[in-house]
């Protein structure tokens, strides 16, 4: 059984930076893609950020060059780094990882910006 713990959420001021990390743990191999996705109130998942095997990676427009994803495959690990806050950064971010079988996804973790 795969679990998918993430941490690093938290209350920041806007232009404020958190650092959003997640693990998988048990039996995943191969980890083929992994990356960000938020959902807000009232409002529906969205696609924030990928990063494949490889070290490809994809943003939405809203956070280019804002945040930064990364990985470290030894450790099954993905990394949010996020500057620069806005308001309407907030929102319940989830990690995702995909071993080219499943869709793994974590419990989310509370990201929220005060202006």
């Amino acid at each position: 059984q795969v679990q998918l713990v993430e941490s690093g959420g938290g209350l920041v001021q806007a232009g404020g930076s958190l650092r959003l990390s997640c693990a998988a743990h048990g039996s995943i191999f191969s980890i083929n893609v992994m990356g960000w996705y938020r959902q807000a109130p009232g409002k529906q998942r969205e696609f924030v950020a990928t990063i494949t095997s490889g070290g490809s990676t994809n943003y939405r427009d809203s956070v280019k060059g804002r945040f930064t994803i990364s990985r470290d495959n030894a450790k099954n690990t993905v990394y949010l780094q996020m500057s620069s806050l806005k308001p309407e950064d907030t929102a319940v971010y989830f990690c995702i990882m995909n071993d080219r079988r499943n869709d793994y996804w974590g419990q989310g973790t509370q990201v929220t910006v005060s202006s």
